[in-house]
């Protein structure tokens, strides 16, 4: 299998601290375009490509712009979420490190639609070494004119200021991200009022993660109509997969959306190594959705792998081979879950704390049917009533591993022999 290469053509080829190569292959070219459009054109364009967010549920990306296009204001901001917290997941370092530049292009179209003139790159903690080429990268397109005052002389004014996480997986949700960008600690706000309307600083705010941004350029350099020749008709373009675990070849991959998982694992990673079988799938990160061997001729795009139960997300896919303990792995999954919940809501701080607690029974032998039972109320009291989405995402891998790997859990509940369980003290 060939992967489709638009968001990463130019990883390992460019300076991506220099705007001058990033023009030489095409860059700037969505952004020149986007220059001499109203704001609503610009937006009627990417509501034409069909474009969806790359990072979460796959929201439209032009109906976030047009609500912040709608609201008056006098300030205005656009966010690029590069928290990019969730565990095994790469793709983003790899476009901040190596194509800064088609980020930023984004950005910029997104604050022309709009009428902001500043912007944030919110960027993981842990990605401290890629400060240093952002700034180099912001310094090359301000002294060519692509960034800064009068943009190509346009009169249209923009810049972007960096900040850093401090490892907070809560940051992610968008609230909590304005929280830490304004001093504060990472806790999500109650909603409404929505970004659109009060964001960043109390203003209307348009926030979208890495490779979201890094679509718009091209879609404005090649119009709609080619976006919407790759992917499928309710999920065009390409999308990021990070694949890890039990694989022959681990990476990174970029294919247009509705690309089968089997085809993916078998054809594109080389299968599962060392000649072992395949256990299970964590589709969409740590906070996916755990589906069995049997489950895995699945096409990958946001409404298919929704409709199965599960979400696209971020499209890291976790590979689990025989040779581990399926029930061990949720209880670590727990255990993360339970450690990154920021403590401001009851539902998931208590939730997450007692969720982890039962898996942990079941894992080392002392869990019972009713542990079962209450793990089934629990999830349905945390999906309900949690504030922001890590309450809810905390319980997608415990409830789909217990639907679809339920006689794995019944053996640790009746004690049985686990022999890949690494668990201290389990059955």
């Amino acid at each position: 299998m060939e992967e489709v290469k638009v968001l990463t053509k130019n990883c390992g080829k460019i300076n991506p601290e220099s705007a001058e190569e990033y023009l030489a292959v095409g860059g700037y070219t969505g952004l020149k375009k986007a220059l001499s459009m109203s704001g609503q054109e610009i937006i009627d364009t990417l509501k034409a490509a069909g474009l969806r967010g790359r990072g979460g549920a796959g929201f439209p990306t032009y109906r976030k712009i047009q609500f912040t296009y709608d609201t008056q204001a006098d300030v205005k901001y656009v966010v690029c979420n590069a928290d990019e917290g969730e565990p095994g997941t790469n793709k983003d370092r790899i476009l901040l490190s190596q194509d800064p530049l088609k980020i930023i292009e984004g950005m910029t179209i997104v604050a022309k639609a709009i009428g902001a003139h500043v912007g944030y790159i919110y960027l993981r903690g842990e990605y401290s070494y890629i400060r240093e080429t952002l700034y180099a990268a912001m310094r090359s397109a301000e002294a060519l004119g692509y960034l800064g005052k009068d943009i190509l002389g346009s009169g249209f004014d923009f810049e972007v200021r960096l900040a850093s996480g401090a490892g907070a997986y809560v940051c992610g949700e968008e609230t909590a991200l304005f929280e830490s960008i304004e001093g504060r600690r990472g806790e999500p706000r109650f909603r409404p009022p929505f970004p659109s309307i009060q964001g960043l600083f109390g203003k209307p705010t348009v926030l979208n993660n890495v490779e979201t941004l890094a679509n718009i350029g091209p879609i404005f350099a090649f119009g709609p109509d080619w976006f919407r020749s790759m992917g499928t008709e309710g999920s065009p373009g390409t999308k990021l997969f990070t694949v890890i675990g039990n694989v022959n070849k681990r990476g990174i991959y970029e294919f247009p959306m509705g690309i089968n998982l089997k085809d993916l694992i078998y054809d594109c990673c080389g299968g599962i190594e060392d000649g072992h079988a395949l256990k299970a799938v964590q589709a969409g990160g740590a906070s996916g959705t755990y589906i069995n061997a049997d489950q895995i001729d699945m096409i990958l795009d946001i409404d298919q792998v929704s409709d199965a139960g599960g979400r696209l997300g971020c499209g890291t896919i976790i590979v689990i081979d025989d040779t581990n303990c399926i029930v061990d792995i949720v209880c670590n999954n727990a255990f993360f879950f339970k450690e990154e919940s920021c403590g401001k809501c009851t539902p998931c701080r208590e939730g997450t704390t007692r969720l982890y607690e039962f898996v942990n029974d079941i894992a080392q032998g002392r869990g019972s049917m009713g542990t079962l039972r209450k793990i089934d109320t629990l999830t349905s009291v945390m999906n309900d009533a949690s504030l922001c989405g890590l309450g809810r995402s905390a319980t997608v891998p415990v409830t789909s591993a217990i639907r679809n790997f339920y006689d794995d859990f019944i053996r640790h509940i009746d004690r049985d022999y686990c022999e890949h369980c690494r668990t201290a003290g389990s059955v």
